[in-house]
């Protein structure tokens, strides 16, 4: 499915280290990064070009992930794991970027042995041992309060101990109890308010499968932390314990 999906498509390499300026001009575009401490800001330059060595960016229905494209995907992916290290997203190398919207072929075998082709349309997606997919799109307020990099890349943090049920494998020191009651206590308080018909702390999209939420709550971790921490202050505590990061503090302390 891979090859049927994918052929044809140029890979591309970031290899040229950025100009300062080149690299104030995308950094500005991502002010969710304002948290950071400047030795933070200089760990995750680092990494973020250790990240386009290893990764294979491939432009998808005519569109061309230019520098500037690979550079801002490159910091927003590695964000997450600033703390954790690159060796999270190993075993993988292909990252697919869309203009915009697009739509994923599948194929489903039922319990009857019929095959079942069908489409979707997406803004991301992430393959277990394959590649991330993702939409880009110009307007940076096109799906406002989200960030498809983050959430995907939560995916792949979420697959490195098995299926994508909301719980990564935790560090030591971590209770995988206190993880799971707390994130799925606010899961269920996520689906009592959308039937109720009220408006949700997260994306509703949140609510629509535990490897979701975890996915939303990250994004809304990094992008948007005083209302993930008004909504949900313990699910707010165990990701600031997961990503060993806290964007609600200072930028100038830790």
């Amino acid at each position: 499915m891979l090859t049927k999906l994918f052929s044809g498509l140029l890979h591309k390499r970031l290899i040229a280290t950025p100009s300062p300026e080149f690299w104030t001009g995308v950094e500005q575009s991502l002010p969710f990064l304002g948290y950071l401490a400047t030795e933070e800001k200089q760990a995750l330059r680092a990494m973020a070009l250790e990240f386009l060595q290893e990764k294979v960016f491939t432009g998808a229905a005519g569109f061309e992930p230019d520098a500037g494209v690979r550079l801002s995907i490159a910091l927003q992916a590695c964000l997450p794991i600033l703390k954790l290290g690159l060796r999270s997203y190993a075993g993988w190398c292909g990252i697919v970027v869309y203009p915009g919207n697009f739509i994923i072929p599948y194929e489903e075998t039922d319990e009857q042995g019929l095959r079942h082709e069908y489409q979707d349309e997406a803004i991301g997606e992430a393959w277990d041992g394959g590649p991330v997919i993702l939409s880009w799109f110009d307007d940076i307020n096109e799906y406002e309060g989200s960030n498809v990099v983050i959430h995907e890349f939560a995916h792949k943090l979420d697959m490195l101990n098995g299926d994508t049920d909301g719980c990564p494998p935790l560090h030591a020191g971590m209770s995988k109890a206190a993880w799971k009651s707390t994130m799925e206590a606010a899961f269920a308080d996520m689906g009592k308010r959308l039937d109720a018909g009220e408006n949700t702390p997260l994306d509703p999209y949140a609510a629509e499968h535990p490897g979701e939420f975890f996915a939303v709550c990250a994004e809304a971790f990094f992008i948007q932390p005083k209302s993930l921490h008004a909504a949900y202050p313990e699910v707010f505590r165990q990701l600031v314990a997961f990503f060993r990061q806290n964007p609600l503090r200072p930028a100038s302390g830790m």
